[in-house]
């Protein structure tokens, strides 16, 4: 992940999604779409890394994307790629009330909201402290909707389909 959480601000902008997170998905991805680089999260099991021009590079296959969260509205040209991409695991803050959340979470196959709140690894390799905000998945496609049931399965939050999904 690269960008700014609100939740982890200090000395850097940079926090990365910790490797527990993967763990319960327990799936490997072709690409992860808004990387720091394979150097410096090892952990992610992504075939592939875009670490600069995201949003105008191609997509292919299963994707795992963890955009930056900072700036109003930043994360909507994100989820509107992510969604004509459809397929794949987005990591989002989980604002429910937010015109972007209205808009783009009813388009999802699924949603698990994580719990307890995530810790996001910092630059220097520390999780951060006590973050203020919490934080989903959401899936599209086949292996998304897997990985989101695997990830329930092992504790990593609470599973829900939006109404408007017609996938489960």
């Amino acid at each position: 992940m690269m960008g700014t959480h609100e939740q982890c601000l200090g000395a850097t902008d940079e926090w990365y999604t910790p490797p527990h997170v993967f763990r319960a998905l327990g799936c490997t991805f072709d690409m992860d779409v808004s990387s720091p680089g394979k150097e410096v999260t090892p952990w992610i099991r992504a075939v592939e890394f875009i670490t600069s021009g995201s949003l105008e590079s191609e997509w292919r296959g299963f994707v795992w994307m963890n955009p930056p969260f900072g700036g109003r509205n930043g994360l909507v040209p994100w989820l509107e790629k992510f969604c004509r991409h459809g397929d794949g695991i987005a990591l989002v803050p989980d604002r429910t009330s937010a015109p972007w959340w209205q808009e783009y979470a009813p388009r999802m196959d699924l949603i698990l909201f994580c719990t307890p709140k995530i810790k996001f690894i910092g630059a220097d390799g520390q999780p951060g402290k006590s973050p203020a905000q919490g934080t989903c998945l959401m899936a599209m496609g086949d292996r998304g909707r897997w990985a989101l049931h695997e990830a329930h399965r092992n504790d990593l939050g609470f599973l829900t389909r939006p109404a408007s999904s017609a996938v489960a």
